[in-house]
């Protein structure tokens, strides 16, 4: 059964961790720390794309439209620096010329090593025997087979679809555009509004919950992380262009930290001034730092929570990022968090409650 389940996994390739798809139809999983080693190997790019769950739900034709690039998404929800560093380094291996990076301050709080980050098959990214075999002698994975070799055959067609809108199998999207993208039905008024935003606000302040807010804020730790995962990589790799932007939280998040827990503000503002420092003297990396944004910023209609912003804005990210709006000067690397220093300490809590 051990080896009926290897050959299957071999010949169906779920992950296309072996080769792209050919002979079976291509059919990708939302679940991006496990799907990313196949896509790194599958697809043909020139452009990495990571992120958080800030950078999710970006759409890999919106990318290539705007920045003029061939690009992959292999952001992932919850990631740390760690993660999205090991992640990135794999992808590297396949020769990209660019690496676009949302990068916010949360990334770099300490996380376990990546061989013991159990949301992460690391050997299957190495290609190593361990790897291998566990992809191969999957159980698990092949069910997944079976059910694409299913939908060959149209009487159970329906009934796989019927699987795939229940999420009872990993493999359901069809293209890799769709992966962790917002459906085109999706209700984003309902979703990203002032209400939702000042819902989260209330909830992160209320001093019950307070404590959420300093989480993993560490400012030692989180410069060792910040050296370790991201300067290293990008000075060990002089022919990438490394795009980092800092995302546009909402004013909200801000005005949380500045009145519910200043000590987290600080460290905030210390280790983004210290990274932007650092990014300063490396060639090869741009840092754009959008967290002062006024126009996306103040309007809480762009959020879902108090960081979470809508896809709209999206849109507008990676304009400013293919015109370098909001690119940080190196001669001033603190200037722009100046500005959004300014801004933190002169707003008023009444301006979004009228």
């Amino acid at each position: 059964m051990m080896l009926a389940a290897a050959s299957l996994n071999f010949a169906v390739d779920p992950l296309q961790v072996f080769r792209p798809a050919h002979f079976f139809a291509a059919m990708y999983s939302p679940d991006s720390r496990m799907q990313n080693a196949g896509l790194i190997r599958s697809q043909d790019f020139d452009t990495v794309f990571m992120g958080t769950s800030l950078a999710i739900h970006f759409r890999q034709s919106d990318i290539d439209w705007l920045l003029g690039v061939k690009s992959l998404k292999l952001a992932m929800t919850g990631s740390n620096s760690h993660e999205q560093s090991f992640v990135l380094s794999a992808a590297l291996e396949r020769r990209a010329s660019r690496v676009i990076w949302e990068v916010d301050d949360w990334i770099f709080a300490d996380a376990p090593d990546i061989d013991q980050d159990v949301y992460i098959p690391a050997n299957l990214y190495r290609r190593n025997a361990k790897g291998l075999a566990g992809y191969l002698f999957s159980g698990a994975m092949a069910r997944e087979s079976l059910w694409m070799l299913a939908r060959w055959f149209k009487p159970i067609q329906m009934a796989a679809a019927r699987l795939d809108t229940q999420e009872l199998v990993k493999f359901s999207l069809s293209r890799v555009e769709d992966i962790n993208t917002v459906r085109p039905d999706f209700d984003v008024s309902a979703a990203y509004n002032a209400k939702a935003a000042l819902s989260a606000f209330t909830r992160i302040t209320n001093p019950v919950r307070s404590l959420y807010l300093a989480e993993g804020y560490n400012y030692d730790a989180m410069v060792k992380n910040f050296e370790r995962d991201a300067f290293d990589l990008i000075a060990r790799n002089p022919d990438v262009q490394f795009d980092i932007y800092l995302p546009p939280y909402s004013i909200l998040q801000w005005v949380a930290m500045r009145d519910a827990s200043p000590a987290t503000l600080k460290i905030v503002y210390d280790l983004t001034g210290y990274i932007a420092r650092r990014l300063a003297q490396l060639p090869n990396a741009s840092l754009h730092d959008f967290r002062a944004v006024k126009e996306v910023t103040y309007d809480l209609n762009n959020y879902a929570d108090v960081i979470h912003h809508s896809p709209a804005v999206d849109l507008k990210l990676l304009s400013w990022l293919a015109a370098g709006n909001y690119a940080v000067d190196r001669a001033a690397p603190e200037l722009s968090l100046q500005r959004l220093k300014a801004q933190v300490t002169m707003y008023s809590v009444g301006e979004f409650e009228d």
